[in-house]
């Protein structure tokens, strides 16, 4: 049980990290991405473009949250 713990903890660590923002960014991107495929209405390129404006975008919302003044 204790190795099972471990591995658990490894994979939270790894996946969340320091900042619980940026991995939910991703899956909230990775998501909107799947259904936009899905719909057939975009070209790989378009997915790929929106998919890094979508992550960059929501990196520099986080960065801004974390750097204001309090």
């Amino acid at each position: 049980m204790k190795y099972l713990k471990a591995f658990g903890q490894f994979w939270y660590d790894f996946i969340i990290g320091d900042d619980w923002k940026i991995a939910a960014a991703v899956v909230v991107t990775l998501g909107v991405l799947v259904v936009a495929m899905l719909s057939g209405g975009f070209s790989d390129t378009a997915l790929t473009l929106i998919g890094g404006a979508l992550v960059l975008a929501a990196f520099s919302i986080s960065l801004v949250i974390d750097v204001r003044k309090k």
